[in-house]
C-alpha cells in the first residue's frame, strides 16, 4: 500500500448518539478506520451492531455525533449540506442489498444516469455505460430492463452504477445479501476485481465469512469501535 498516497476514507473518534437524556442509545464511541485506494475491507458484525450507521457515516449520509470523516483527505464535518451532496455523488459510490435499478429503464440507461447527473453528456454517459457492462461480462444485456435481468446480472449492473463516477470510495451494505451462493460468488468476484483495476476503496458489510475472507481487511464493532479482526 502507498503510504504517500492520501486515504481514500478516514474516519476519526468517530461518535453517534441518538436519542435524549435518559433516553440516549450510544451506537458509535471513538470509532476509527482509514481505507486506502484499492483496498477492500470486510465489515463484519451482528446485527444492531451499527454497521449501517457506520456506513451512512462514511457515506456522508448522516453526520456523527463527535468526530470527523475525511474523504479524500478533504475534511468534511464542517461542510455545507450542499458540499457533502456533491462531494458524495462525485467521490461515493453505494450498493445496497436489492439493487435498486429503476425499472423503467434498460442496464445502459441506469449507468448513464448518474454520470448525466453529474454533468458529462449523453454520448460521453453512453459510452462509460457500455464499457462497464462489457467489463462486467454484460455486454449483450445492455438494453435489457432489469425485469429482463436475473438477480445476479441485476446486481452486477447496480455495481456498475456505483463505480461509473469514479468514485475513490465505495460502500456496500450485504452485497451478496439476496443470491444464492454461487451468484454470490459470482458478483464478489465481479466487486473484488473492480475494486482492484480502478484502485476504488471498498468498504462491504456482509455475512458471508467465506466471501469476507477473500478482501484485504476484515474489522467488526466493539462497544462502538472499530476492531482489526485476523
Amino acid at each position: 500500500m502507498n503510504e504517500a498516497a492520501s486515504p481514500a476514507l478516514r474516519l476519526e473518534n468517530i461518535a453517534r448518539r441518538y436519542g435524549e437524556g435518559e433516553t440516549v442509545v450510544e451506537v458509535l464511541n471513538g470509532a476509527e478506520l482509514t481505507l486506502w485506494p484499492g483496498q477492500s475491507v470486510a465489515l463484519i458484525a451482528p446485527s444492531g451492531a451499527g454497521k449501517s450507521t457506520l456506513l451512512h457515516i462514511a457515506g456522508l449520509l448522516e453526520k456523527p455525533s463527535e468526530g470527523e470523516v475525511h474523504v479524500g483527505g478533504a475534511p468534511t464535518a464542517a461542510m455545507s449540506d450542499d458540499r457533502r451532496t456533491a462531494l458524495r455523488r462525485s467521490e461515493i459510490g453505494f450498493v445496497y442489498q436489492f439493487h435498486h435499478l429503476l425499472p423503467e429503464f434498460t442496464a445502459l440507461e441506469n449507468i448513464m444516469l448518474p454520470q448525466m447527473i453529474r454533468g458529462l453528456s449523453r454520448a460521453q454517459a453512453a459510452t462509460r455505460a457500455s464499457e462497464l457492462l462489457a467489463y462486467l461480462g454484460l455486454g449483450s444485456r445492455e438494453n435489457h430492463r432489469p425485469a429482463e435481468l436475473s438477480g445476479g446480472e441485476q446486481q452486477r449492473v447496480a455495481i456498475a452504477r456505483a463505480v461509473a463516477n469514479a468514485p475513490r470510495l465505495l460502500l456496500a451494505d450485504e452485497p451478496t445479501g439476496n443470491l444464492d451462493p454461487k451468484t454470490a460468488d459470482h458478483v464478489f468476484g465481479t466487486l473484488t476485481a473492480l475494486v482492484q483495476a480502478s484502485r476504488v476503496a471498498a468498504l462491504v458489510a456482509t455475512h458471508n465469512l467465506e466471501l469476507a475472507g477473500r478482501m484485504d481487511r476484515r474489522v467488526t464493532l466493539r462497544e462502538g469501535r472499530v476492531v482489526e479482526m485476523e
